[in-house]
């Protein structure tokens, strides 16, 4: 069977990179001997499906055109599977073996092994070993979320993703539709960027606030991708990244590791609570209600009340 369907995915690439019109289903159906044995209509459209993504796996790039009646044809044009002779040094080697190896324990390590198979193929040096232990120190970037893998492929094919978000002010999750631009990890958290077509505007959300499935969508972008999107910078700014001031919080003995780690100054209160002054910037509302009633703002009024605010929106539901 290996060797069946190996042939297969052969003649259809020859098929596809051979013509010089896009070619229907039905013709390539006619063409390709393996076809022709498929029991039923739905067994060869299962097949031809399985075989075109298995060949855009490999990096065949194949272009989906449809004709003036509305059929849709198939085809792989030599200029975009034509590839320029690739040349890595052994530092430029070294670079993508690390990145490689950072996705090792993560969702993208068959992807990654599989492109260090084809650089290989196009000219790593075979004295560069990519995998090589080079410290006793080893990158890692934990995916544990399971809206990543569907959301980064989404982000590739740009596709419209739906899914429920719960907001860290909200008592339960709200539909959102977005058009997924990027994925970035910021101090060991996913974060999606994209345009909310519901609200229209840009948003950034966090992989770990996303409840069941990610749902993707056929329709194609209404928002125009940005050239450079900016996921760290405005989850900083969130998180009080870019403060310019500073604020005055109670924060029960034992709790709030993060608020500590970034306080200019602690006390002891006693009776189980502690004094911290901490940078205060955009979003850090959002970032103590989280911390839900081990954190009590004293200073100054107007973070008091956006706390309070927000708790309260929280209890109403």
């Amino acid at each position: 069977m290996a060797i069946a369907k190996a042939e297969r995915l052969m003649n259809l690439a020859l098929c596809l990179l051979g013509t010089r019109r896009p070619l229907s289903k039905r013709e390539l159906r006619d063409s390709i001997e393996a076809y022709l044995e498929a029991g039923s209509d739905d067994s060869f459209n299962r097949m031809f499906e399985r075989d075109k993504d298995d060949l855009r796996e490999l990096g065949l790039v194949i272009e989906t055109v449809e004709n003036l009646d509305g059929e849709v044809g198939y085809r792989a044009g030599r200029d975009s599977n034509r590839l320029p002779p690739i040349t890595l040094d052994a530092e430029e080697a070294a670079a993508l073996g690390l990145a490689a190896k950072v996705w090792q324990q993560a969702r993208l390590a068959g992807a990654a092994s599989g492109a260090l198979q084809k650089l290989r193929a196009a000219g790593l040096p075979e004295d560069v070993d990519p995998y090589e232990t080079h410290g006793a120190l080893e990158p890692r970037i934990p995916v544990h979320e399971a809206a990543f893998e569907p959301l980064m492929l989404a982000c590739r094919d740009r596709r419209p993703v739906a899914f429920d978000y719960r907001k860290a002010t909200a008592a339960r999750p709200e539909p959102r539709q977005v058009e997924p631009w990027a994925l970035e990890c910021w101090r060991g958290h996913w974060y999606l960027a994209g345009w909310d077509r519901d609200r229209g505007a840009e948003r950034v959300f966090r992989l770990s606030r996303i409840t069941g499935k990610v749902r993707s969508r056929s329709a194609k972008f209404t928002a125009e991708v940005p050239d450079v999107v900016t996921v760290r910078e405005t989850v900083a700014s969130w998180a009080g990244e870019s403060a310019d001031r500073s604020a005055l919080i109670r924060l029960r003995t034992g709790a709030g590791y993060p608020l500590r780690a970034k306080a200019s100054r602690v006390r002891e209160l006693g009776d189980g609570w502690d004094e911290l002054e901490i940078p205060y910037g955009h979003g850090l509302d959002a970032w103590l209600v989280e911390f839900g009633p081990d954190v009590v703002v004293l200073d100054p009024a107007e973070l008091r009340a956006e706390v309070v605010d927000r708790l309260r929106a929280v209890a109403k539901g």
